[in-house]
Parts: structure tokens; sequence; C-alpha cells
């Protein structure tokens, strides 16, 4: 199942939906199945799996030590669509890879999606690659069935929002405030028109994300939105307590279950 009938589905009986979102390799591919049995465990729908990098530029300090300590490693790019296929192979949500353009352009296109779709994969998440160079990957991808998720951020202006919804498929990713990740995000009046002047410009399916912690927020994106994206907050848990405050995060949310 393609991931815009995935959440038309889903959609039927829950929201909003949950995207989480894991560091492969970090601490290790083996605390990264603890974590994702616990995310399946507490009903998330979809999993970021993010390829490590060395300039992870929209990520704030916790997911770019995440990513050099994988690095430092030996994490490498074979290594992440490995474990992708471990993961598609055994929990029902669905992933996405979620990494930076030069990961793509060094392995090229064609190889790239036929990596992703080996590995199960549904799509991905670029966040530095312009929608202008994207038409030859996004074109490869569709035909492969794989979505590319596009990113909406509050300095876009009405006409680059428009450009935006016109390349956008599957869902569109609302980075709630502007900066990088980790930090809190007030879910406010201001996220709330945000969201409406998206609305604007597309019907798919919304995710928001960029300091998604608490119950109330994922209450708010229920009632504004369509998929709560949680990536710093569960990190953090995982490094205070390891699965226990994993859990208990998690258990706090209160999520929907599927």
């Amino acid at each position: 199942m393609e991931l815009k009938q995935f959440i038309e589905t889903r959609k039927k009986s829950k929201s909003p939906l949950v995207m989480t979102h894991v560091v492969c390799g970090y601490p290790s591919f083996e605390d990264n199945l603890k974590e994702l049995e616990i995310m399946d465990e507490f009903g998330v729908d979809f999993v970021e799996l993010q390829f490590p990098f060395t300039e992870p530029a929209a990520d704030g300090p916790l997911f770019v030590k995440a990513n050099q300590v994988a690095i430092e490693q030996g994490v490498r790019v074979g290594d992440c669509f490995d474990f992708m296929k471990r993961v598609t192979d055994r929990f029902s949500f669905k992933v996405l890879m979620m990494g930076y353009y030069n990961t793509v352009f060094k392995m090229g296109h064609e190889r790239f999606v036929n990596r992703l779709k080996e590995a199960g994969g549904s799509g991905y998440i670029l966040p530095d690659l312009p929608i202008e160079e994207a038409q030859e990957l996004h074109q490869l991808s569709l035909d492969a069935g794989l979505t590319p998720v596009i990113l909406m951020t509050p300095t876009n202006t009405d006409q680059r929002l428009e450009q935006l919804a016109r390349a956008a498929h599957g869902l569109v990713y609302v980075v709630a405030r502007k900066g990088v990740t980790g930090g809190k995000t007030q879910m406010s009046d201001d996220v709330a028109q945000f969201l409406s002047r998206c609305r604007k410009f597309t019907d798919l399916p919304l995710g928001v994300g960029f300091g998604v912690s608490s119950k109330e927020d994922i209450e708010f994106i229920g009632a504004h939105g369509d998929i709560a994206i949680i990536g710093t907050a569960a990190l953090k848990a995982w490094e205070e307590g390891g699965a226990e405050q994993l859990r208990a995060f998690f258990s706090q949310l209160e999520i929907q279950p599927n």
C-alpha cells in the first residue's frame, strides 16, 4: 500500500496520526530496534529513519550529536538500508528515509530509489533539496511508488507555498516554527494560522513537526493538522533513561491506538 492510501485508511479511525524519528546506528542499531519496539507498542504510524550525515543543517544539537557519533562509529549508508529492510520486514508502520541530498547525489538517483524501494521504504524527506532541483528524483520516485515529502515553513511566502503544494505528494511536512529541531514549540494561534495558510494551497495531509513533546501538542495537531511528528523529545527520553523513560514518554502522550 502506497503512503497516500495508507494515510487515508488510518485517518478513518485515528486523529492525529503519529510519526517518530530514529537516527540509524545511534546509540546502536540494537538500541534503535528497542526504540522502534516501544514506538510500535504505542501505535506510531510512521517512522523516519535518519541516515547520518556530517552536516545535518535542519537538526538541533541533540540530533547533530547523534549524527556525528553514528558516523564516528562507522555507520554507513549501506548499513542504514540494511537496517531499514529489517525494520520494514518486522513492523507494520511505514518507514521514510530522512537525510540530506548529498547522500542521494553520491549514490545517484536511480540507485537511491532502487535501494529505498528494495528496503521497503515508503518515501523520503530531504530538507535541503529545493523543488527546482528535484524534478528528476521526484519523478523516478513516483514511478517506483515512493513518496517525496515536501516541507513548508513559516518563512515561505504564499507564492512559495503554492509552488511547494504543486510539487507535493502524499503528505506535507509543516515546520511549526523557524530554526532547527530540538526546541519546544508553543502550539499557539500563530501555528494554527500557519496551518490554515498551508491548507489554502493543498488538501494533502499536514504533518506538524519541530518541538512536539506533550499530550497537549498532540491534541492541538489533531484539531488543526493530520500527523504529529515527534523527534527530539523521544531521543531525549531515551538518553535520559533508556527503554523505561521512552515508554513513560509515550505513555504520557496518550496516543490514540491504531
